[in-house]
């Protein structure tokens, strides 16, 4: 495969060359098959522009419902639940199951297990009040317990035994999340109350067989991929994932391939397709699936990106909460971006192109090469106006001290 049959495959099995539907017309059918293409939604905190778990799927149908993922989530039958996958993540109930494994490393070694050790009686008391009270937070179990949180001393976790208790018993899988407040926290439930019930009922698969599935989801979201990246997909153990591909190749799943300039081998998923060009139009949040494996995003886009969120301010590169852009085949630029709900406006606090020169096998010429300047300002402006009435804000604006070389243009080109 050239570079360039690499990206385009690799877009294409993520999704992100489909027409997305008119804003405000997705379904749960919609996100359904968004589910089932990536396997996963990775769960983070950060707020400054929007969950990360929203933005892939704006990323692939545009402006959408997102009370749509807390139906999912937060609604039986689940489609959503829960768990470590490539870190917290949401996963189909499915899926779940073929993490049971993971449930079980953590019964055995868990970190708060043995933390808890001291406390005689505080985990069954904590699993007991689930079991009577459930879905509960963990704010209202400490009420439940007549405990008090300490006060807030830094910008870490003020976690009490309570909550080490609840989330021994989260990583354990006895307990799982049943969705989410308004302020994003878990309100816990027993596992049987969470799972559907054709999901509680089938068997759990063996260790090495969830192993394998997860490297086929894996996979399958990928296109085409490394063994790195297909470990990387659900944090397992190379050696664990080298056995796994080597089944998937054998039973016709997986194709090695080679990739022109790539020093590792390859594999291309047997269902993937290899379009000859894409249309695809995207920002991609820091936590989406497509730019989780670092290497990748460098052999294959030619972009070394880094996330810059926990750099000093004076040390970062391109800003704090940055998103490569995506157009066509290319990621040709990246923007730093908050919404300011206050103000009601999008804003740019950065914005820099991405240079041609650093991208493997790039073609010269036809629906392959490198957009014009004016090509990707004008998709950029576009692109950042649907987020903005996404969000419910006015206005698309760069601050007057936007960084980076885009961003005098994309002031001229945004109403703001």
């Amino acid at each position: 495969m050239t570079p360039g049959q690499a990206r385009r495959t690799a877009v294409a099995a993520q999704g992100l060359d489909r027409p997305r539907p008119a804003p405000g017309t997705a379904t749960m059918a919609h996100l359904q098959r968004v589910i089932d293409r990536i396997g996963l939604l990775q769960i983070d905190s950060v707020n400054v522009l929007a969950r990360a778990h929203l933005l892939p799927v704006f990323s692939r149908l545009g402006p959408y419902d997102t009370a749509l993922l807390d139906r999912a989530s937060g609604r039986a039958p689940r489609r959503l639940v829960e768990y470590w996958a490539h870190e917290a993540s949401y996963v189909p109930p499915r899926t779940y199951q073929l993490l049971r494994w993971r449930m079980e490393q953590h019964r055995e070694r868990g970190h708060w297990g043995r933390e808890l050790s001291h406390q005689p009686g505080l985990v069954e008391a904590v699993r007991d009040l689930v079991a009577e009270h459930g879905p509960v937070t963990a704010r209202e179990l400490h009420t439940l317990l007549g405990h008090e949180r300490g006060r807030k001393e830094h910008w870490g976790w003020n976690w009490t035994p309570a909550k080490h208790a609840l989330e021994h018993l989260f990583e354990i899988g006895e307990v799982a999340a049943a969705g989410r407040s308004s302020q994003f926290e878990r309100a816990y439930d027993l596992t049987e109350r969470v799972l559907p019930p054709e999901v509680l009922a089938s068997p759990v698969p063996e260790r090495s067989d969830a192993v394998r599935e997860l490297v086929r989801i894996a996979a399958r979201a990928h296109g085409v991929a490394t063994l790195r990246c297909l470990a990387d997909y659900f944090r397992l153990r190379s050696d664990a994932t080298a056995r796994a591909v080597a089944e998937l190749v054998e039973e016709g799943t997986l194709l090695p391939v080679r990739v022109t300039g790539l020093d590792r081998a390859a594999y291309l998923h047997a269902d993937a397709r290899v379009p000859r060009r894409t249309t695809a139009r995207a920002l991609l949040a820091p936590f989406d699936p497509l730019v989780f494996e670092r290497r990748r995003l460098l052999d294959l886009w030619g972009m070394h990106y880094r996330i810059e969120i926990y750099t000093p301010r004076a040390r970062r590169t391109h800003g704090y909460y940055v998103l490569p852009f995506l157009l066509g085949e290319h990621l040709v630029a990246r923007v730093d971006l908050k919404a300011d709900r206050g103000g009601g406006v999008l804003r740019v606090r950065a914005a820099h192109a991405e240079s041609p020169g650093d991208v493997p096998g790039l073609v010269r010429s036809g629906s392959a090469a490198w957009p014009t300047a004016d090509d990707v300002v004008a998709a950029l402006a576009a692109e950042l106006a649907e987020v903005a009435a996404w969000l419910g804000l006015d206005d698309v604006v760069v601050d007057e001290d936007a960084g980076g070389d885009l961003a005098g243009e994309l002031a001229r080109r945004t109403p703001g």
